[in-house]
């Protein structure tokens, strides 16, 4: 893994305990690594974390206002600054973040570089969309140099303007390198498995996927692993819809591995869904719903299907075919297995970012 001489200050919105991992990594690359980042709204039901190498200053958030007019100011960022005194600083690409100006002022005046890290610029349209895209793109030409979550996040970048040799595409990860050999085991039942692994809110579906499996002839086996706000909602539904779903709870670490071995796909019918990298860690294809651009990288014609969101009967579709052919569905696990290996990992992630230092 490649190494970043000097120290390294980045800054979050908040901590998410999934990111951990990779901070500690990044952190080890570095010669030091301190991290500000703040607590989230209680109703974002983010889960935060604590590094354990990276040092870590907590920031008091300010959250203004809501929805599409959210905005947070974070206090502090400035002392913070001047006390690790970084060689480099990452932040986050994003304009309603209102102390992030003011840390790249501070960082320019000393002669050193700043790298703005982020999801990308969709397309604007509406009367106002050219007046919005300058502001963008003003916003964005104070960095030094961008990191892309995916591909095509640097090329909304690079379409605003931004300069295309500037921008870096560090597939978003949250898991690292499998380090077990793909061992699956031939199946020994005709009824193939679909497993879900995430939270139980709205925003993932999980009632489309109910109704979906109702409507396969093949009766599969649904396994829906994990909590939250809508398990006895989508439990009370199973009876009336799927009563063959299995709620089993929420499973970590060596708890959630049979579930991963027991199943022949992986489906995710909504926005979100961290556990897509764990499910090809293990050999699993996917079904996913298009989101934000990471997942056109994870998720390929080779490995899984992507569904429009809010699409039910492409939902039913792409479940019908893959459970069609089980010789392919199973290659299309190897390459899921290949992909997080060899090019999606956050060890990979991390090698883009060192990069982008040193550059």
């Amino acid at each position: 893994m490649s190494h970043y001489s000097d120290c390294l200050a980045l800054q979050q919105r908040v901590l998410p305990s999934y990111r951990v991992p990779f901070f500690d990594l990044l952190a080890q690359s570095c010669e030091g690594m301190s991290l500000f980042a703040g607590m989230p709204q209680p109703a974002e039901m983010i889960a935060s974390g604590k590094p354990q190498i990276a040092k870590y200053r907590e920031a008091k958030n300010i959250h203004l206002f809501g929805g599409a007019f959210y905005l947070c100011y974070q206090r502090g960022l400035i002392n913070w600054l001047n006390e690790w005194n970084p060689d480099a600083l990452i932040v986050e690409a994003n304009p309603r973040y209102l102390s992030t100006p003011s840390a790249v002022k501070w960082m320019h005046q000393r002669g050193r570089r700043v790298i703005g890290w982020g999801l990308g610029s969709p397309h604007l349209s509406g009367p106002l969309a050219g007046f919005r895209q300058r502001g963008r793109l003003s916003f964005l030409s104070q960095f030094d140099a961008l990191i892309a979550y995916s591909q095509r996040g640097a090329e909304e970048y690079a379409s605003l303007g931004f300069p295309r040799e500037k921008i870096f595409v560090a597939h978003n990860s949250v898991s690292p390198k499998p380090i077990q050999t793909l061992d699956r085991s031939p199946r020994t039942v005709d009824r193939a498995t679909i497993l879900f692994v995430g939270r139980l809110q709205a925003r993932k579906k999980l009632d489309s996927l109910l109704r979906a499996c109702a409507e396969l002839k093949t009766n599969p086996r649904l396994i829906i692993v994990g909590d939250g706000p809508e398990r006895a909602a989508l439990e009370s539904l199973a009876k009336d819809v799927y009563p063959a779903a299995e709620f089993v709870g929420e499973k970590h670490g060596a708890e959630s591995k049979p579930y991963f071995a027991q199943a022949d796909l992986f489906v995710l019918p909504g926005t979100g869904g961290l556990a897509v990298q764990e499910a090809m860690s293990h050999g699993l294809p996917v079904i996913v719903a298009k989101g934000d651009g990471t997942q056109d990288d994870l998720v390929r014609e080779g490995n899984g299907w992507q569904i429009e969101p809010d699409d039910f009967n492409a939902l039913v579709r792409a479940m019908k075919n893959a459970l069609s052919d089980t010789a392919r569905l199973r290659k299309m696990g190897e390459e899921s297995f290949r992909i997080v290996s060899e090019e999606i990992n956050i060890e990979k992630m991390v090698d883009v970012f060192v990069t982008a230092l040193n550059a």
